[in-house]
Formats: C-alpha cells, sequence, structure tokens
C-alpha cells in the first residue's frame, strides 16, 4: 500500500483513538509527520540534542535513535518502556516499522507508573519493615506444623535456627520446637481465633537450637480472601524471657514469705479455698507446726539467730516435702503444710520423717538454743461437707495440746543451755551462783521472806545474768575501764535478761527482779533509774550480795579484797547505791561467818 503526506497524516489520525502521541520519523530519527499532540510533548527531542528522560535516568537522543533504526532494521517492534517527554507523564514508546521509516506510537503510562512505583516502595518498605521487626515475623499455613511461608532473619537470634530452615518445614516444624506441654494450648487458642476471626495473643515457651527453654510472646491475625477463605496466619514472635522472669520473680515475692521461702499467709489462705471446692482432693489434712522457744532466742540473742532458725525448720520441711503439698509460713514461729490426698494416718507418717529430720539436725548442734523444737497437730478434711477452716482449728487445738506438755521441757532446755553459755563466755562461774544463792537465801530468811520469794531469790542469784548471753565476749572479758559506748553495750544485759524471763514460763515470776538488779537506792542505777523501795526487795538484796562475792573474788583486772575491807565497802556505800536495812543485815550475817 503507497502512501504519500496526505494518505500518512490520514492514517496517523486514523489511530489517534488508540494512542496518546504518534509520530512517523525516517531512518535518521527526523519527524516526516504525527499528530497535533506531539506538539505538546517537544517532539523536537528527535532531531536535537535535548536528553529525553528514560526511566528516570537521562538518555541521549541517539539512544532513540538507534532504537529507531533498529526497528527499521529488522523489522520488528521495539518497546521502549516509561519515557518522559514532559516532567509530570510518562509514556511507553512503541516503535514500529513503517514504509521507510517508523512510527512511534505513545501510550499515557503516568498512573500505571505510579502504581508500579507506588507497588514497589510498598513491597520494599514491608520488605525492609519485615526484616527489621524484632523477633521472628512470620507467615505461615494454619496445620499443625505451622508451616512456614514467610519467616524474618529475627528467627535465627531468637531460636538460633536459620529463617529458611523453617521454610516448607525444610528442616524442622514449628510445632518441633515449642514446649511440648504448650502444643495444644496454642493449637486451641488459634483454632479459637480463626474461628472467632480476631487476633491471636499468648505466652509460651520454646526450645531453642541450645536447648535452652524460651518464653516467647506470639501476636497474630488469621488472614481471609475476599471470600471468606483463610489463606495464611501472619504475625510476631518475641523474646519475652526477661519480662518472663521479672514477673516470676515478683510474683515469687507477692506469693512467698521472704525469709523463709515457704508460701505466705495470703497465698496459702487462696489454696485452701481452692482445696475445699475441689472434691478430687479429699482426703486434704492439714499439719500445723510452731517453733518452741523462738521468742527466747529473739530475746536472748537478737533477731537474726530466730531467722536462721526459721530458715533452718523450712529448709528441713520443704527437703521431706511431696510434690503436691503446700508449705506456708502463717507468721511468727508458726507454719502450715497442707496436704491433698492425704488421708489422716499418712499425715501422721509425714510427720514422723519431718520429726526424725530435726532430730538429725538437732544432734549437730552443740547447743540447746541452736536447736529446733517443734509443737504439732495434724487433722484431716474426710468428707466434702468439712470445711478446711474447721480442720484447721481443729489442728491448732491439737498442736496447742502439744505445745502445753513440750513448751516447759523445751524451754528448760534452752534456758538451761543458755546459762552454761553464759558461763562459759563470762566470769560468772555456777560456784559465783552458788555462793550468791546460799547467801541471798540467808539474807531472804533474816529479813522473813515467804518460802516463794526464798525461790524466786534463789532462781534470780542463779540466773540474774543471763541477759549477757546478748553482750560480745570482748566487753565482757575485758581487763580495763570499758569506755562509755562498751558500757551502754553492757547495761543492755538487764533488759536482755527480762525478755529471755518473760518469753520463758518458768522464769516470769523473776523478770523483774532481773531487770531491776542494778538499780541503786539513790536512784543513779539502771535501767529505769527506780530509788528507795520502788526497787523490789529481792533485787535489793541481790544487789548487796552480788557486790560483795564480785569484790572478793579474783578478777582479770584487779585481786580480791579481804573480808574486811569488802564489808567496810559495802557500809560506805549503804544509804546510797545499797538499801542500808539489807547492807545492815547482811553484814551481820557474813561477819558472824
Amino acid at each position: 500500500m503507497g502512501f504519500n503526506r496526505a494518505t500518512l497524516h490520514e492514517f496517523i489520525f486514523s489511530l489517534e483513538k488508540m494512542f496518546d502521541g504518534i509520530a512517523y520519523v525516517d531512518y535518521q530519527g527526523c519527524m516526516i509527520d504525527s499528530d497535533s499532540r506531539m506538539q505538546l510533548f517537544s517532539t523536537d527531542v528527535f532531531i536535537d540534542n535535548k536528553k529525553p528522560m528514560y526511566d528516570s535516568a537521562t538518555i541521549e537522543p541517539s539512544t532513540l535513535i538507534s532504537a529507531v533504526r533498529r526497528a527499521i532494521d529488522e523489522q520488528k517492534l521495539i518497546v521502549m518502556d516509561y519515557i518522559h517527554f514532559t516532567e509530570s507523564q510518562v509514556f511507553e514508546c512503541r516503535i514500529s516499522p513503517f514504509m521507510d521509516g517508523a512510527l512511534l506510537l505513545l501510550l499515557d503510562v503516568t498512573e500505571r507508573k505510579m502504581a508500579q512505583d507506588k507497588l514497589h516502595e510498598s513491597k520494599r518498605s514491608k520488605e525492609v519493615f519485615f526484616q527489621n521487626l524484632p523477633g521472628m515475623a512470620y507467615r505461615c499455613r494454619y496445620d499443625r506444623d505451622w508451616t512456614m511461608l514467610e519467616v524474618s532473619e529475627g528467627c535465627f537470634e531468637l531460636t538460633g535456627y536459620k529463617a529458611e530452615s523453617f521454610i516448607h518445614n525444610r528442616d524442622l516444624t514449628y510445632n518441633d520446637i515449642i514446649n511440648p506441654s504448650f502444643r495444644d494450648m496454642v493449637w486451641d487458642a488459634w483454632e479459637e481465633a480463626v474461628r472467632n476471626r480476631r487476633s491471636f495473643k499468648m505466652e509460651y515457651p520454646i526450645i531453642t537450637i541450645t536447648g535452652e527453654s524460651l518464653w516467647v510472646l506470639e501476636q497474630g491475625v488469621p488472614v481471609f480472601d475476599d471470600n471468606g477463605n483463610l489463606i495464611a496466619l501472619e504475625g510476631l514472635i518475641i523474646n519475652v524471657s526477661a519480662s518472663k522472669d521479672k514477673e516470676s520473680q515478683v510474683n515469687y515475692l507477692l506469693t512467698h514469705d521472704n525469709l523463709t521461702g515457704a508460701l505466705n499467709r495470703q497465698t496459702y489462705l487462696q489454696q485452701k479455698m481452692r482445696y475445699d471446692n475441689d472434691p478430687e482432693a479429699i482426703p486434704v489434712s492439714i499439719l500445723i507446726l510452731d517453733i518452741n522457744g523462738l521468742k527466747l532466742i529473739n530475746d536472748a540473742f537478737g533477731m537474726r539467730r530466730g531467722d536462721l532458725l526459721l530458715q533452718e525448720t523450712s529448709r528441713i520441711i520443704t527437703k521431706m516435702l511431696r510434690e503436691s503439698y503446700l508449705f506456708a509460713r502463717l507468721g511468727g514461729d508458726d507454719f502450715a503444710v497442707l496436704m491433698p490426698n492425704t488421708d489422716l494416718l499418712s499425715a501422721e507418717a509425714f510427720w514422723d520423717r519431718l520429726q526424725n529430720g530435726f532430730h538429725e539436725y538437732n544432734r549437730s548442734q552443740a547447743n540447746d538454743y541452736d536447736r529446733i523444737y517443734v509443737s504439732y497437730g495434724i487433722a484431716t478434711k474426710d468428707y466434702p461437707d468439712i470445711f478446711l477452716e474447721s480442720v484447721q482449728k481443729l489442728a491448732e487445738e491439737n498442736m496447742n495440746k502439744h505445745k502445753l506438755l513440750e513448751r516447759k521441757s523445751s524451754h528448760s532446755s534452752i534456758v538451761e543451755s543458755i546459762k552454761q553459755s553464759m558461763h562459759a563466755r563470762s566470769q560468772e562461774t555456777e560456784a559465783h551462783s552458788e555462793r550468791l544463792s546460799d547467801l541471798s537465801k540467808l539474807v531472804g530468811m533474816k529479813m522473813s521472806l515467804s518460802q516463794t520469794e526464798l525461790s524466786e531469790l534463789a532462781l534470780l542469784a542463779t540466773l540474774h545474768d543471763i541477759g549477757k548471753i546478748g553482750v560480745n565476749d570482748q566487753i565482757l572479758n575485758k581487763p580495763g575501764k570499758l569506755t562509755d559506748e562498751e558500757w551502754a553495750q553492757m547495761r543492755k544485759h538487764t533488759e536482755i535478761g527480762y525478755r529471755i524471763a518473760m518469753s520463758s514460763p518458768e522464769l516470769i515470776s523473776i523478770a523483774d527482779y532481773i531487770l531491776t538488779h542494778h538499780e541503786r537506792w539513790d536512784g543513779k542505777g539502771y535501767p529505769q533509774g527506780l530509788s528507795g523501795t520502788a526497787i523490789p526487795l529481792i533485787s535489793r538484796i541481790l544487789s548487796v550480795v552480788d557486790a560483795y562475792d564480785a569484790m572478793t573474788q579474783d578478777r582479770v583486772y584487779r585481786k580480791a579484797m579481804s573480808k574486811e575491807l569488802a564489808i567496810q565497802e559495802l557500809k560506805v556505800n549503804s544509804g546510797s547505791q545499797f538499801d542500808p536495812v539489807v547492807v545492815d543485815v547482811f553484814v551481820e550475817i557474813i561477819s558472824a561467818m
């Protein structure tokens, strides 16, 4: 078909509806004809040195001319994508051989290019976002293996496995690394999320490549197509072990006694209520334990010594516990062991094992005050209609019965041990105590004390300085003069002794005498500064007898005085340090000996 310029123009015009710009160029790239729209695109770029843009990069006119020549020479269609003839528009240029030259057919692809750029940027951003998320981002199938379709590189840091190891289950499935105890829970939770078309969130442990157990938090969503069909699951899995550890630590502090490690009272009460409503736990037994003499130990040696005793008690009990038993500190010196599925006979057998544990520990301790003496009570819930609160009260009643029988014995052992230790640590020998007892009794009889008062005086003579067990050895046995600070420590022994006596049933009657045996007649003594007859008579008697015996016995810092000099010293201090009546009675007695 032959074309002249007129028919060529008509042909170009006929194609206008199909393209956004049409031009006919010769082999040199010079325009022969075009439609009117080409004027808007600065079509002279084909014949001068202007540089059109090609896919956002500059291109020499020669490149376009070369494409024209190749289309003519090879008689084939050449397509050049994304040519910028203006700053705002992008075109696809199709170069088709035609007659002796070539047709340039332009399609405006600006919107398509923008859409592709946006899609590309979106994909790039998504990829960057996906790969830089903390933890392991994923897209997986909804199956029991959690077959991974996409996995971020954070997988390696989280699990120790490379991301590709999970893709299509190449080396292992994600389900393989979920802690076996949690696999069904994870599946059930996802099943509910898919069924209800809601998001998924769950914490569970996984097993890393090194065998370490790691707590993770998984958050994800089920992805559906337009027809409502499930396509995949997408989500993120992050390491929460650190926060889980902190959470565990906080939970431990909230539920456990910080001294002994046993459950605290509040947690015990909650667990007791839970077992009260659990028929599967019947029979349920409760063992109540009370440490005898703990207050006595605290008063004699300080809270730290008592705390150590509590900790040792807890350690022995904990070592004997079955996995299902709950062990709690109820407060002070009281403990409880709640034993589900344990009848009374089995509970008593458990107590026997505990008692053997205490005996074994006590055999390793040299002093009675370092030994553990425990009163106990047991009761059992055999039927659902019995409340555990009633069972515990019965166990406490049984414990109190044992305590009445054992407390005096254990306290006596502890007091005797303290007395022995006191004599070993200080210059206060048993011979000194015996002399005081004998002389005090003579004075008491002369002053018409009752038999009860004489017994108390004899006991006071033996234990008046029991509080010195709480005074430092270096102060007790210092050969030189005590400093003011050391005197302050020494003077505390009367208060320590008072607290010890108040903690022991057999010593309560002499507690006030122990407290006041260093008071002075003139009110300059300690600890209360009492004077005259406000000081108990028994304390006034002991004060005189104790001073005389101290003066007439050797000390590390001086030799003993003679009897005569000691009597003279008592007379000098009569009416100031000592009760003058007591001094007169004592001097009369001692002078006759």
